[in-house]
């Protein structure tokens, strides 16, 4: 039987490649962005929403529930960044960040586990970054917000046990994604030079950690997360 996923941020970027991944396997996929699908495939459903709107989150849950039965697995993947110095950080910018990346991901979190809860099983993999244990300079408020996803991570695995429900999360280093090609080329490098694997990441590094913390086998590994590249939390 297909296993359902439900997939944030599918329009690009890792979010689309997660979903194809997925697609090719079998799955069955339920994506979302703020634009139109870019994804063309039977078995995959898109609705067009802003994480951070909670009517909006609640109807695609809920549609899903109602066509598919059950969710399996939740990839909390959208999110988005942006480089300031704090004090020339603007309040609106402050607001998307948060918004999208911890009240997104609540959001789904709150609304899937709901569903996972009577089925009585269930995969939660959230998106941190090593932005968060590096202190990266630039990154203050998308550090703050992903910090706040390990917390909630970590609180959500020991909530959710019970459900038989595991939440985890992979930290990538960067990936050359339209996340990051605004970031100058020197700031990239001494990024990239404090991982103890100097290179950027790429999709299968991501992949095999959700693997791993989706396989049915994982149901002992929950709170955990996993930065890549060598960085430690």
């Amino acid at each position: 039987m297909s296993r359902v996923f439900i997939i944030t941020g599918t329009r690009k970027g890792i979010g689309k490649e997660l979903s194809e991944y997925y697609l090719n396997k079998g799955d069955i996929v339920v994506g979302c962005s703020r634009g139109e699908s870019s994804i063309q495939h039977k078995n995959y459903r898109h609705f067009c929403l802003d994480v951070s709107d909670e009517k909006a989150v609640i109807n695609m849950v809920r549609k899903t529930k109602k066509e598919f039965g059950k969710i399996d697995v939740l990839l909390n993947n959208a999110g988005i960044a942006s480089m300031n110095h704090i004090m020339i950080t603007p309040y609106k910018t402050v607001q998307n960040i948060i918004s999208t990346n911890l009240f997104g991901s609540f959001l789904f979190l709150r609304e899937v586990s709901k569903v996972m809860a009577k089925t009585k099983k269930g995969r939660i993999v959230n998106f941190a970054t090593v932005a968060t244990p590096l202190r990266l300079e630039g990154e203050a408020i998308y550090a703050a917000s992903k910090a706040a996803i390990v917390n909630l991570t970590e609180v959500a695995a020991r909530e959710l046990a019970d459900f038989n429900i595991t939440v985890n999360a992979v930290g990538p280093t960067p990936v050359p994604t339209d996340l990051i090609k605004n970031v100058p080329k020197d700031k990239m490098d001494a990024l990239l030079n404090r991982q103890a694997i100097k290179r950027f990441g790429e999709f299968k590094d991501i992949v095999n950690v959700i693997d791993f913390f989706i396989d049915k086998r994982s149901d002992f590994v929950t709170g955990q997360i996993i930065y890549l590249g060598g960085v430690n939390g």
